[in-house]
């Protein structure tokens, strides 16, 4: 199956509108990948250019590659970027045999068809969990398997919290947990720090509040949605969060964590290895959906897939390469910066066995949800970016909350 020219180009604009939103790092490997490698060589991109050769990833790339018979040349992209390339070399005929994607970009190469079924190749997808695998599902059938996944939750900073008088225990819903943020200004600390940023770290960072309101995708300017935003522009405008959330990444948001002055931060998985270097005693909660609970956050992470190529006598290889990689063995080690929890039951068990403070991370994913799934698929960076404007908008006070979404929702039904 060849995609078509006008099919890459649409689904190149659509990838080019996602960013990153874990802990990778920039930078790229200009490197070229081609299905004419010298035999006995598969080609493997992913969005890991901070890990190199000689790091636990880069070993366990190449021991997958030995143990499949085969030398495994890995190259290795920015997240963005490497979408791009691999539609690129999907036009040209060259696709990497392997590819590790972040999960919203599935759906686009699905779209412009150039993945294969995990059915199709025989890879077995029954055992992950079915919000985690659905960020890669597009009409029942699933292009890749997860090798873990990653999301949100609040850090919270014990002695702050402690001298404020607030127990963090006490945290279920918006109500209690803007309590607590003015509790925390009135005993003269900072209350909370998030990303709030025009990009899709500011949607990434927005959708727990957005769908913890009970708020819907399709329907930006509901009453929940509305709700939601309001509540992040009251934090603002009561100094419970400051102004520059405008411009905060999820890293400049960790750093303010990270001074010791604030009470809660909303962030990732990938930030509990600073964490444990901030030097003051944290904890971890969910993040509280409207009226109590756990809200969903969206689903972070990437997907092993398969490329379709020209040679399908490859695929044998290839799946081995995948088996490798999702196998119960690799995918336990918490050793990459990033902190994935498992995409299966039993995995995530000991992982939570070998390291406790794990707990709340996986609560956390399992009430996460994809941000393409529910058949959104190639639709949704269409609604994200209006939606991330919208909380700009409102935060600055330049819209009221309504009317920015009302913007919003208009833009989305055009795109």
């Amino acid at each position: 199956m060849i995609p078509t020219r006008r099919t890459l180009l649409a689904a190149l604009a659509a990838v080019g509108t996602l960013a990153s939103l874990t802990a990778c790092g920039g930078g790229s490997d200009s490197s070229d990948s081609s299905s004419g490698a010298p035999k006995g060589t598969y080609t493997f991109w992913d969005p890991y250019p901070q890990f190199d050769a000689s790091s636990p990833w880069g070993k366990r790339i190449s021991a997958c590659g030995s143990k499949a018979g085969v030398k495994v040349k890995r190259t290795a992209y920015d997240t963005s970027d490497l979408g791009n390339k691999a539609l690129l070399a999907a036009q040209q005929g060259n696709a990497p045999d392997v590819m590790l994607v972040d999960n919203p970009v599935v759906s686009t190469l699905v779209e412009a068809g150039i993945l294969n079924k995990t059915s199709d190749l025989g890879l077995d997808t029954k055992s992950v969990q079915k919000n985690i695998i659905g960020a890669g599902t597009i009409d029942g059938s699933a292009y890749g398997v997860p090798i873990g996944a990653n999301t949100l939750a609040l850090y919270y900073n014990k002695k702050v919290l402690s001298a404020a008088g607030v127990d963090p225990a006490s945290v279920k819903d918006w109500d209690s947990l803007t309590s607590a943020l003015k509790k925390v200004k009135a005993a003269g600390k900072k209350g909370i720090t998030f990303s709030a940023i025009n990009t899709e770290e500011g949607s990434f960072q927005f959708l727990p509040w957005f769908w913890g309101a009970g708020g819907d995708l399709t329907k930006l300017n509901s009453a929940d949605g509305v709700a939601a935003l309001a509540l992040w522009k009251q934090w603002v405008d009561e100094g419970f969060a400051p102004k520059d959330v405008l411009q905060n990444t999820q890293t400049t948001s960790w750093q303010e964590f990270a001074t010791g002055d604030y009470a809660f931060s909303e962030n990732g998985t990938w930030q509990l290895g600073n964490a444990e270097k901030a030097g003051f005693d944290y904890g971890v909660i969910n993040i509280p959906a409207r009226n109590g609970g756990s809200a969903p956050v969206p689903t972070g992470g990437e997907f092993v897939t398969v490329p379709v190529q020209k040679d399908t006598a490859r695929y044998d290889v290839s799946k081995k390469i995948v088996t490798c990689l999702t196998s119960s063995s690799n995918l336990l080690p918490t050793d990459m910066t990033l902190v994935y929890v498992a995409p299966t039951a039993e995995v995530q068990a000991e992982q939570v066995k070998q390291n406790p403070k794990l707990k709340p991370w996986v609560q956390a994913v399992a009430s996460a949800r994809g941000r393409t799934s529910g058949g959104l698929g190639t639709k949704y960076p269409t609604i994200s970016q209006p939606m991330w404007t919208a909380v700009q908008a409102a935060l600055s006070g330049s819209k009221a909350p309504k009317a920015a979404l009302d913007t919003a929702q208009s833009a989305a039904a055009k795109g």
